[in-house]
């Protein structure tokens, strides 16, 4: 069997709490045979800060860079808010991504059925809700020159961000999209604004071009990102898989994580290029949500999002989909029996905390297991 290297890296906050359901899982993976993992743990963020001045170390990067995936907990906190700017725990997570080539951001917004009722929207609207965002990450406005403040004198000052991408970088994170959309409903919607930014219409141009090329199986439609958000909001089981440059992405992979309820249940990917002798890829897996230092160490926090993090890392890493597949499934029946986090908890729900929902899990697998 082969042996799986995982860098964990649980960070500030409740990061080393929902890490730690994370090790739990791992341990009875490994005690069961289902697979090998051999984990190493690094600092990152404030952790990293107050041991080494830096959010993080060149010799963490070195771990990241060896292993087979990197699960990432949660940085930053009021606690460091006075640190150097180049030094602040999300320039940790920052790194990484840039590092490791991350390209490829994917942040799934699934409504398990047991929580329908914790979404803004009506049940109607987002019971089954089941959609895949993929967000470029390392290209676009965040990253484009020049970026600056120019003072102009009496009083005036200039702000100047650059949206750049190039042909390969929208192929690639097209091709991702496509190929997710294959092995899920065969549907990709791709978001810009080619009405108003140059940088849309090249979008649009090179998405359009790819499938003709390479996925004329699959269904392309187009929509204007503004267009799409309020689609998003009015009828989102009308999409599948939706791929979007650096900043849409950010906004609109938001807006998909309210509709299922709750932050603390979602997690993400981050990928990056196939390497063509060994077919492995860089990846990072983390939650959406923060390090919610006002909960820290309380055991309130919802583990979830990390948890299904660790199953995108078994499916899109690993390819152990059906052992994915059976994560995800013992999350809907504990959610689907009443137990709840304090994030989720409605009336007639049972309270828990972040070990005693880690623990109904596992036991749901162990079941499915036999």
């Amino acid at each position: 069997m082969a042996t799986h290297k995982l860098l964990l890296l649980p960070g500030d906050g409740i990061g080393p709490e929902v890490m730690g359901e994370v090790k739990r899982l791992i341990g009875w993976i490994n005690a069961q045979g289902l697979a090998h993992f051999e984990t190493e743990e690094g600092l990152v963020g404030g952790a990293a800060y107050d041991a080494s001045k830096q959010s993080i170390t060149d010799a963490t990067m070195a771990m990241a860079s060896a292993a087979d995936a990197v699960i990432f907990g949660a940085v930053g906190g009021p606690k460091w808010d006075s640190v150097p700017y180049e030094a602040r725990p999300e320039a940790g997570l920052l790194r990484l991504r840039k590092d490791l080539g991350l390209f490829a951001n994917l942040r799934p917004a699934v409504c398990y059925p047991a929580l329908a009722e914790a979404s803004s929207l009506k049940r109607e609207v987002v019971e089954g809700l089941d959609i895949m965002i993929v967000r470029e990450l390392t290209g676009g406005v965040y990253f484009g020159e020049p970026k600056t403040i120019t003072d102009l004198g009496n009083g005036q000052k200039r702000a100047i961000d650059t949206q750049v991408y190039d042909t390969y970088e929208i192929e690639r994170i097209a091709r991702v999209a496509f190929d997710l959309a294959r092995k899920r409903r065969n549907k990709l919607t791709s978001m810009e604004k080619r009405n108003v930014m140059k940088s849309g219409v090249l979008w649009n141009e090179v998405v359009t071009q790819v499938h003709a090329r390479e996925y004329k199986d699959v269904q392309l439609e187009h929509q204007l990102a503004d267009s799409g958000g309020m689609n998003l909001v009015k009828a989102p089981k009308q999409f599948d898989v939706i791929v979007t440059d650096n900043l849409f992405g950010d906004m609109l992979s938001d807006i998909a994580a309210m509709l299922t309820g709750s932050l603390g249940m979602l997690p993400s990917a981050s990928l990056g290029e196939i390497d063509a002798t060994s077919r492995k890829r860089k990846s990072l897996f983390e939650p959406v949500h923060g390090s919610a230092p006002d909960i820290a160490g309380k055991g309130l926090a919802n583990p979830i999002a990390m948890i299904s993090s660790f199953g995108m890392a078994l499916r899109y890493s690993f390819d152990l989909g059906a052992l994915a597949d059976k994560v995800d499934a013992a999350i809907a029946a504990v959610l689907a029996k009443g137990m709840r986090t304090a994030d989720i908890k409605s009336e007639g729900t049972t309270a828990v905390s972040t070990s005693q929902m880690g623990e109904a899990i596992l036991k749901e697998l162990q079941a499915q297991h036999g």
